[in-house]
Formats: C-alpha cells, sequence, structure tokens
C-alpha cells in the first residue's frame, strides 16, 4: 500500500505565503501524475495544481502566477508554495497521486488525509 502525508498547512493572512508537503511512502514503483486539491467548506474538492513526470505543469486559472507546484523524485515529495494567499483560498489541501507499486501494476490513485490552510483578512 501507498501512504501520502501533507504537512504545511496552518494560520495565514491575507497577502502571507504557506508551503506545503506532500510524501509518499510504501511500495512505490513510479509516480504519474502529483496534484494537490482545495476544498472548502460546503464546496467540491477543486483541482489547484497538478505535475507530471516531464514537470509539465498545470495551474488554476485563479491561482497561476502565485502558486508553485514541484517535486523531489529522490524523496517521492510534492510541494505547493503558496503566495499572496486570499481568505477565499481556506479549506483543507490534499496531496492526489497516481502511483504504481510494481512494473507490472497499472497506476492507483492515493489521497492524503488533508492539511488546513486557513487564511485571515
Amino acid at each position: 500500500q501507498v501512504q501520502l502525508v501533507e504537512s504545511g498547512g496552518g494560520l495565514v493572512q491575507a497577502g502571507g505565503s504557506l508551503r506545503l508537503s506532500c510524501a509518499a511512502s510504501g511500495r512505490i514503483f513510479s509516480i504519474n501524475v502529483m496534484a494537490w486539491y482545495r476544498q472548502g467548506a460546503g464546496e467540491q474538492r477543486e483541482l489547484v495544481a497538478s505535475i507530471l513526470p516531464s514537470l509539465s505543469t498545470n495551474y488554476a486559472d485563479s491561482v497561476r502566477g502565485r502558486f508553485t507546484i514541484s517535486k523531489d523524485n529522490a524523496k517521492n515529495t510534492v510541494y505547493l508554495t503558496m503566495n499572496s494567499l486570499k481568505p477565499e483560498e481556506t479549506g483543507a489541501y490534499y496531496c492526489n497521486e497516481a502511483v504504481s507499486s510494481t512494473w507490472f501494476d497499472s497506476h492507483r490513485e492515493y489521497w492524503g488525509q488533508g492539511t488546513q490552510v486557513t487564511v485571515t483578512e
């Protein structure tokens, strides 16, 4: 099995910055897409950013230019650096990864437990 553990959430004032981390552990052969999602209270989970093995990235329009997704393959860790945070970006941030555990397995989707980000006025 594979476990994803997020960290780095917290309370920050509007305009501030945070860096989230998501470390994958367990039976990992390869990781395909790595992504961050956000879910506000009473809202659906939405994609914030994603990164492919090729380092190609994709961002939600609302965060482009302020957020940066990156990864450290040696540590099986993906990061989300968030600058100029806004109150409406408050929510639980979830790591999502497509992981295969052996060379003959297809990639399965895994989710972390989430880390809370609260942005105050």
